[in-house]
C-alpha cells in the first residue's frame, strides 16, 4: 500500500483498530451453509447491545446536554461519512414526522452531500475542510450540538466537524466504535462503543453500523422525550401527513384520554388536528385556543400544561 502525504501511517492505524481486525476463525465463511452464516451473523449482532450498554452513562450525560441546548432553540447536527453519515441523515429525517420538529432542527450532514446517500463520493470523507464548510453553511451557534459519527473514530470529515464546532462554542459529541479514538478526544462528550472485529473484515456497516443506529435512536428519542415531545410513551407531537398517521393520531388521543370516537373527532377538529392540543382539550376540558395557550406557556410540555389547567 502506498503511503499518502496526509496519512503516512494509515495502514498501521487501521491494523491497530479493533473494527479492522482479521478473524482467522472466519476465513472460510464462504464455505459455510447459508443458514450457518446467518446464525454466525446473528450471534455477532447479539453482542452489540451489550457494547452500547457499557456506554449508557456517557450517552445519558450527552443527551442531557443536547436537550438543554435544544430547549433554548439549538439544533442537533449529525456529521459523518459513508454508513455513519447515512445513519445520521436517516435519524434526522425521521424527527419531523415522529416528533413534529421544525425543518432544520435536527440535521444530518454527510461527506459529499446528498449524492453520497446513494453513491460513494470519492475522497469526501478525507476532508476536514469540507466539514467546516458544511457547518459554516448552517451558521452554527453556541446553542447547537454537533455529533461526529465514525466507526474508526479517525475519519477526517467527522473529526474536522467536531473540532470546528467546538472552536465555535457549540456542544460536541464524538461517537466512535474504537477505543482511544481521535474523535472522542476532540469532542466534549466522547462515546466509544467498542463493537470489535467484523464478520467481514473492516465492513463497519455491520456491528459498528448497528451500534451507531442504536445510539442515534437514543439521542433523538430521549432528547425529544426531555423536550416534551411525548406524553408517557405516546407520540403526541406526531405529524399526521398521511392516512396511516391520521389513524395513529386518533388512536393516540384515545389511548391518552379514553375518549370515544365522536369526542376525539370533535377535539381534533377544534385543534386543527394537533394531537397534543386535542389530548389537553379533552383531559382538561378546555377549548382549542385555551389548549394552545396553555401548551405555549408550558413550552410544549403536556404534563405541565395539564397541571396549569387544573390549577
Amino acid at each position: 500500500m502506498t503511503s499518502t502525504p496526509h496519512h503516512p501511517d494509515l495502514r498501521s492505524q487501521l491494523e491497530a483498530m479493533s473494527t479492522e481486525a482479521f478473524r482467522p476463525e472466519l476465513a472460510e465463511i464462504d464455505r459455510m451453509s447459508t443458514l450457518d452464516i446467518a446464525r454466525t451473523m446473528n450471534g455477532e449482532d447479539a453482542t452489540v447491545a451489550a457494547a452500547v450498554a457499557a456506554r449508557l452513562p456517557e450517552i445519558a450525560a450527552a443527551v442531557d446536554a443536547v436537550a438543554a441546548r435544544m430547549s433554548r432553540g439549538g439544533r442537533l447536527v449529525y456529521a459523518g461519512a459513508g454508513t455513519a453519515g447515512r445513519l445520521g441523515v436517516l435519524d434526522a429525517s425521521e424527527c419531523p414526522p415522529t416528533f413534529n420538529t421544525e425543518p432544520g432542527q435536527v440535521v444530518g450532514l454527510i461527506a459529499g452531500g446528498p449524492e453520497a446517500m446513494v453513491t460513494s463520493v470519492e475522497g469526501a470523507e478525507d476532508s476536514a475542510e469540507l466539514a467546516r464548510a458544511d457547518l459554516d453553511a448552517l451558521g452554527l451557534t453556541a446553542d447547537d450540538t454537533v455529533v461526529g459519527v465514525s466507526a474508526s473514530g479517525r475519519t477526517p470529515y467527522a473529526v474536522g466537524a467536531v473540532e470546528h464546532a467546538r472552536a465555535l462554542g457549540a456542544l460536541t459529541v464524538g461517537l466512535a466504535c474504537n477505543a482511544g479514538s481521535a474523535l472522542a478526544v476532540a469532542a466534549e462528550h466522547g462515546i466509544e462503543v467498542v463493537t470489535g472485529p467484523e464478520l467481514i473484515t473492516g465492513s463497519t456497516r455491520l456491528k459498528a453500523g448497528t451500534a451507531q443506529k442504536l445510539v442515534l435512536n437514543m439521542f433523538s428519542t430521549i432528547t425529544m422525550i426531555r423536550l416534551g415531545k411525548t406524553y408517557g410513551n405516546l407520540m403526541v407531537d406526531v405529524r399526521a401527513s398521511n392516512e396511516k398517521l391520521r389513524a395513529r393520531s386518533r388512536r393516540i388521543v384515545a389511548l391518552a384520554t379514553g375518549a370515544g370516537d365522536e369526542e376525539i373527532e370533535r377535539a381534533l377538529a377544534a385543534t386543527d388536528g394537533e394531537v397534543k392540543h386535542a389530548v389537553l382539550a379533552l383531559l382538561a376540558d378546555v377549548d382549542g385556543p385555551t389548549a394552545a395557550r396553555l401548551l405555549e406557556e408550558s413550552d410544549g410540555h403536556l404534563r405541565a400544561a395539564l397541571a396549569a389547567a387544573k390549577g
